[in-house]
């Protein structure tokens, strides 16, 4: 029989044989098995890089390839989204640390090793998400909140106690605050995308850990007077005002639960008195960050003008530093946990602000320790920059000479080591 061509229902051109159809019936489109955890892992990266309020539903659909209401299958909302993100990253960490744990280890040194590099190889392959834990504590709930941290301190617990058995005479104080700051130096690599090879990163960051670990803390010189906080003269310019009202409100609550009006009303103005000095709410989280870098830049311009070598500028860097973030703790954190909040345009403004800052810090560093690479003094920068903001949270930003001095002892043993070469006066 003579071969003929017609037109399918769907108008496509199919070809026939004496009545015996050789179309095709189309393959049923099949949801891939690990859909929920590629929409938690696209989720969880856009949440590390934005915070939870930067981030939308149907920005993460898209990158899935599915639409808003297919996600909704998996994840009711947003927060269920934020939720799952913050408890696997936690669990991650967790599982892997105690999975490190879980063999007898004779040396103490070694045990501690162990529990780092389980620590510090899981933040690595995590590095693009793992910076959701600056954000956990602002927008997760009470209850969830609690079961991240009881997570967290679980491996906080593990290397106390391996850090116990090699410095058995640490007093506890001591040791929650070490183990804390090596965790904080593991965690630093979230907060920047400098690149260095998987093995360098380990390496680096666990001689790091090592430093901290065997570090004696130090009580302030007796030098310097406790900083006490004060009332003081009140301030009559109202865009000084309203900015300081704005930085405490940003810092208690965060930038998207804060208003204009309760901004205005906490200065003691109307929001259309606040329109008169900030056309928005975003001008003044542009001015609080504005303010913390000029301040940084101060505080660098003065250490190097009153310092004769890069090791002096350092201990005076962090000495500034630790100050600054102690007397002023709200718009230093608000600087490094805010910045995604801010409009395009200004967030690359400050971002590039802030790298040159660290790249001043990271300088002098190569100067001191020539052995590092740029990118590795880059890394240690951030660490003990990380760390001020981590462990002053958990002094309560107590501005007391000892707090600070142990504070600044930390920076210095992360950035120099402890076989780094001590200041001299040739």
């Amino acid at each position: 029989m003579a071969e003929q061509t017609r037109t399918g229902s769907r108008g496509t051109r199919t070809r026939s044989t004496a009545g015996t159809s050789t179309e095709a019936a189309p393959a049923p489109r099949r949801r891939p098995k690990n859909r929920k955890a590629q929409i938690a892992a696209v989720a969880a990266e856009a949440f590390s890089e934005r915070g939870y309020h930067g981030v939308g539903i149907d920005e993460i659909a898209a990158a899935v390839g599915i639409s808003g209401p297919a996600l909704y299958r998996h994840f009711p909302n947003k927060y269920a989204l934020f939720r799952d993100a913050a408890l696997s990253l936690g669990t991650t960490l967790g599982t892997a640390v105690a999975e490190a744990d879980e063999d007898a280890v004779d040396d103490p040194a070694e045990w501690l090793d162990r529990l780092l590099l389980a620590a510090i190889r899981t933040t690595v392959e995590c590095r693009r998400t793992a910076g959701l834990y600056r954000w956990e504590n602002r927008y997760l709930t009470a209850e969830d909140r609690s079961e991240v941290r009881s997570v967290i301190w679980g491996v906080n617990r593990r290397v106390g106690a391996a850090l116990a058995a090699l410095r058995p005479d640490l007093p506890e104080p001591d040791n929650v605050l070490l183990s804390a700051a090596m965790l904080s130096v593991v965690g630093s690599i979230t907060a920047h995308r400098a690149p260095l090879s998987n093995r360098r990163i380990e390496r680096l960051l666990l001689d790091a850990c090592r430093s901290v670990a065997a570090v004696r803390l130090e009580a302030a010189g007796p030098s310097r007077a406790a900083a006490v906080r004060t009332p003081g003269l009140a301030v009559a310019n109202k865009r000084e005002v309203l900015l300081h009202e704005a930085i405490l409100l940003f810092h208690a609550r965060g930038y998207h639960d804060v208003s204009i009006e309760e901004i205005g009303a906490a200065a003691g103005i109307n929001a259309s008195g606040v329109y008169r000095h900030f056309a928005s709410k975003s001008d003044l989280l542009a001015a609080a960050f504005h303010r913390a870098a000029d301040r940084l830049s101060v505080a660098v311009n003065t250490a190097l003008a009153d310092s004769t070598s890069p090791a002096e500028a350092l201990r005076a860097l962090t000495d500034v530093y630790v100050r600054l973030s102690f007397a002023q703790s709200e718009l230093m954190s608000v600087y490094f946990t805010e910045i995604g909040s801010l409009p395009a345009a200004h967030r690359t403004d400050l971002r590039n602000i802030q790298r040159l800052n660290v790249e001043e810090w990271a300088r002098l560093l190569a100067d001191v320790r020539p052995g590092l690479s740029a990118v590795e003094c880059r890394f240690l920068v951030h660490a003990a920059l990380n760390l001020v903001l981590d462990i002053g949270r958990l002094m309560h930003f107590e501005p007391t000479p000892s707090n600070e001095s142990r504070v600044q002892q930390l920076m210095l043993v992360t950035l120099l080591g402890n076989s780094a070469p001590r200041e001299t006066n040739s």
